[in-house]
């Protein structure tokens, strides 16, 4: 079974593809893409352009997407919205099945602990992974996300 798993952002959005292959997991790709300046529109066009160009090009089974976590400003959290949106868009219409987490059954799914800090949750995903998660919050947390779905329908050895 083959996850996109994308942490959306209207700046910067991460995503990571892992396959599952019995009982492990492993990294097929994973990146930042970069959004650039520009009204949000034209982001959020450049954002569902490359998730369609990844899709295609990875050909996964389901894409596990983010869910939304709880902002003190409003403003942040509606714009957040819009790329999840563009996430789930893009999944949809290439005829993935679409699933989201919180951030919370993210980290606690790769950590054992709901609160655990971005730092951890890269440890385990470079563990799970068998090396290095890089040095990017976005990228790891992308992963972290696929990898909850496969555990979700799969629990992977590594995590007993």
């Amino acid at each position: 079974m083959r996850v996109l798993g994308l942490d959306p952002g209207t700046q910067r959005t991460g995503y990571g593809c892992v396959d599952l292959e019995g009982d492990r997991a492993t990294a097929v790709a994973s990146g930042v893409l970069c959004l650039g300046p520009g009204p949000l529109a034209t982001r959020l066009v450049r954002l569902h352009h490359e998730l369609c160009r990844l899709i295609e090009t990875h050909q996964p089974e389901a894409c596990a997407v983010e869910g939304v976590f709880h902002h003190r400003n409003a403003r942040s959290a509606l714009v957040l919205g819009h790329a999840r949106g563009i996430c789930l868009l893009a999944a949809a219409s290439h005829g993935l099945e679409v699933l989201e987490y919180s951030p919370a059954r993210v980290k606690r799914a790769l950590t054992g602990n709901g609160a655990a800090d971005k730092q951890r949750v890269q440890f385990m995903v470079a563990h799970i992974l068998g090396g290095e998660a890089g040095g990017d919050f976005d990228e790891s947390d992308a992963l972290a996300v696929a990898l909850c779905h496969l555990e979700a329908v799969r629990p992977l050895r590594v995590l007993e």
